[in-house]
């Protein structure tokens, strides 16, 4: 693991957030992830690309014990999630997670949604939950459809619910499985807006992500995904003006195509 941090103060970088180290995943006899080695150091803002079926979400799911990795260590915050005994409802409170597809409960008001781990895992009185609820739902410009039902919202809104359930954990990272990919195109950006909002507020994020233009204008670093590995990565500027990899050059033409 990662050498201790002797003073920020000496220049040294502090530790990541997040650390993969020789992560592998297979199901059955087909390998997903081949050994994907990735850290994500505090504010930062990770976007991950890649042709579907390259492992990205699956390396999210991962990374908060939705699935279970197969070898290598998985730490989160200075601690192995991947070891056995680890606690789950911890991991995820430290690890939030967007999904593609809200999965919010529709006999639950957005508030529910929002505050319904505040009071299951950290056993917070229904006052207080609402009180933190409340305020994930004004940093997502959503406060005024607390009472508003799933199927009463947008699917823009919905993913906001999705985003302020994850963040009033206070995790240390949010990860976005492909947070734009279930809405129709004129929603796309009101979604776009509040990760960009929450990431110049110093959010640390991993974000799987086929929207260039956001891994171009808002990350730190794109990561290239291919056939369960990281092919290459580095700033935007670089990685989409001048690619190393010739598999990088190939997925990024034929994205330029499409668009």
């Amino acid at each position: 693991m990662s050498p201790p941090v002797v003073s920020s103060d000496l220049g040294i970088r502090p530790p990541p957030i997040l650390e993969l180290v020789g992560l592998r995943k297979s199901f059955g006899k087909q390998e997903i992830l081949r050994g994907i080695d990735l850290r994500v150091w505090p504010g930062e803002l990770v976007c991950v690309i890649g042709p579907s079926g390259s492992g990205k979400s699956t390396m999210l799911r991962c990374c908060n014990r939705l699935e279970e990795a197969s070898g290598g260590q998985i730490v989160a915050g200075g601690i192995e999630i991947t070891r056995a005994g680890a606690d789950v409802n911890r991991v995820r409170q430290r690890v939030g997670m967007v999904f593609q597809q809200f999965n919010l409960y529709p006999h639950l008001t957005a508030l529910g949604n929002v505050t319904l781990a505040l009071r299951k895992v950290q056993g917070k009185s229904r006052a207080e939950a609402e009180r933190l609820g409340l305020a994930a739902l004004e940093r997502v410009g959503l406060a005024e459809k607390a009472a508003a039902y799933p199927g009463q919202l947008s699917g823009g809104q919905q993913q906001r619910v999705g985003i302020a359930r994850a963040i009033v954990l206070e995790p240390q990272i949010v990860l976005f499985d492909e947070p734009t990919s279930a809405l129709d195109p004129e929603l796309v950006g009101e979604v776009l807006r509040v990760m960009a909002e929450l990431r110049a507020g110093g959010m640390t994020m991993l974000v799987v992500t086929h929207e260039m233009g956001f891994a171009r204008d808002a990350a730190d670093r794109v990561v290239f995904m291919d056939a369960g590995a990281i092919v290459e990565e580095g700033p935007p500027a670089v990685l989409f003006a001048a690619p190393c990899q010739d598999r990088t050059r190939a997925f990024l033409a034929r994205h330029n195509r499409a668009a």
